[in-house]
Formats: C-alpha cells, structure tokens, sequence
C-alpha cells in the first residue's frame, strides 16, 4: 500500500495542474469566443455585435457589449446594424450599454442595407459609423399605428361594449375612433419619444440639438446624403469599420475579429469542445450573434 501513495500524489498532483490550466485559459479566453490563439494575440482583437431585425429586445446585445468590455484582448467593438428599427426602450436599453462601452473602448458602428430609425438609435451611440453608400439610414422620428375596425362592424352589424374604470383606459380601441383628446395625449407621448430620440442623436454624435432637429422629420437618407448631412463619419462597409475600430483601439497589424456567440452557447462550452479531437464536435460552426423578434412597436 505504502508504495502506491507516491502514484496517488503524482496523480493529484497532475489532476490539480489540469484543473489550474483550464481555470487559466477560461479566465484567458472571457469574451473571445473561446480561441485561445485570440486570447494569446498580442496585437489585441476587434469585437463584433451584431443588431439584426427589428429590434424588440436588448439583452443579447447588451450581454454581448458587457462580455467584450470585460475582455482585456478586446481593444475595440464594432456594432454592425442591419435593422429598420424597433422598440423605444431596447432602442434606449442598447444605446446606455454602448455609450458605457464607449466610455472604456472605441466602439464604431458599421451599417448594412438598412439602419434607420431604431437602428440608427443604437448607433449614434458609438464613437463613429461607417455606412455604405447605398445603406438606407435616417429615419429619426417615432410612428404609432393603429387600427380603427368601427366602420368594418357596422357593416357586419357587430357592436362592442366596453366597461372601463378610467376615462382613457380603452384609449386606441380598434372598435371605436380616437376622440380628439384622446389623439392628442397620443401625439404629446409620440412628441415625447421624438425629442428623446433627437436628443440622444445629439449627445451621441456631438451635434448641434437644432442641426439634429432638421434632420429628424422621420425621411430616410442614402449612408452617401447622410455622410454629406453629418450623420455618417465615413462610407465603406464591416472591413472598413473594422480597420477603423483596430486603429483607434492602438492595434497594430491585421486586426482579429471576434463575433458575439450565439445566445444560449456559453463561451466555455467552444473552448471546452475546441480542444477535442475531430469529430467529437457538437453542431455547425457559430453564426455570431442571432436574435430573435416579434413584430415591430414604435418605429
């Protein structure tokens, strides 16, 4: 028994050196996708968050802003928007988390075909956006619709009743038409909305408030009218905003590039399965990020 206790300790031993190794390239790797070679960059790493869709939720792109603020390979971010628009408050919710990054790392927005409204909300945050010069942007403004079925049920002799405990409960009805007090507690609420957006393109882009309110009448802009109107830095595409976020952050070289994983894989299960032997894989390579949406509300 005696002499298997130096076995015993060296297997221990071994056992701890693994677990101190792994703990080591974990805390490396935070933000990195999982590639230890990124983490190991000297030359530091360009980040990559991707806002697709119609924006009705925040928390996967403010997770993923957080995850590469806090990785020290990370020297700059860039937010690639390709979105029409969206919700007033994850509008806001994305746009408070990229000026926090900001106020740490470059973070440069890159547009694709479309970033207007929602879209171009969350990138007047960052530090500069590049658009292409076909990129459909601009868009300041907010819109509420709604239905008016009054007529519809008249036709089809169906009447509704509705029983309210307040005078403005049932306002926006589908079955019935906007009083005229009631059109303008909406309109005050929209007019509200405008001006905070107006107001954060303002304070994110270092605008002039009354040069921002010209441009805010709700049109859309080319990225090549709204370069010449002051809303887009420069015209290019990801490569260039790449190139761009790698210089500001003082990368030297060829930048490397990290996309935001997909929701729901965590960081240490790529890494962990990076390691394995061929074919002992768990699905098809990641995407970046990928977000899923409901349909649109303010916009």
């Amino acid at each position: 028994m005696a002499g298997r206790h130096p076995i015993a300790r060296g297997i221990a031993i071994l056992c701890i050196v693994i677990v101190v190794f792994f703990a080591m390239v974990f805390a490396m790797t935070v933000g990195t996708d999982g590639d230890l070679g990124s983490a190991l960059a000297l030359g530091g790493k360009v980040g990559v968050v991707e806002v697709r869709g119609v924006i009705s939720e925040s928390d996967d792109v403010v997770e993923a802003l957080k995850e590469f603020e806090r990785a020290p390979a990370v020297k700059a971010v860039v937010l690639r928007v390709e979105s029409p628009g969206g919700g007033v408050a994850p509008s806001q919710e994305i746009y408070d988390a990229v000026r926090r990054l900001r106020a740490s790392k470059p973070v440069i927005a890159s547009f694709g075909g479309v970033a207007a409204s929602g879209g171009y909300y969350v990138a007047s945050a960052c530090d500069a956006i590049v658009a292409n010069p076909g990129s459909i942007t601009g868009s300041i403004g907010v819109v509420m619709q709604l239905g008016n079925l009054e007529g519809l049920l008249d036709k089809l002799g169906v009447d509704a009743e509705i029983v309210k405990s307040g005078r403005y409960k049932d306002m926006g009805s589908p079955v019935r038409a906007l009083a005229p007090e009631e059109r303008r507690l909406f309109q005050e609420m929209i007019d509200s909305v405008h001006t905070q957006f107006i107001d954060a393109v303002a304070r994110g882009r270092g605008m002039d408030l009354e040069r921002v309110r010209a441009l805010a009448d709700g049109r859309i802009y080319s990225g090549e009218q709204a370069h010449a109107a002051g809303l887009v830095d420069a015209l290019g595409g990801l490569e260039e905003a790449v190139a761009m976020a790698a210089e500001r952050g003082g990368i030297t070289g060829e930048p490397r590039v990290s996309h935001a994983r997909a929701a729901g894989v965590p960081w240490w299960f790529h890494l962990l399965f990076d390691f394995a032997p061929a074919g002992l894989g768990y699905g098809p390579p990641a995407m970046g990020l990928q977000l899923l949406y409901g349909g649109p509300f303010l916009r």
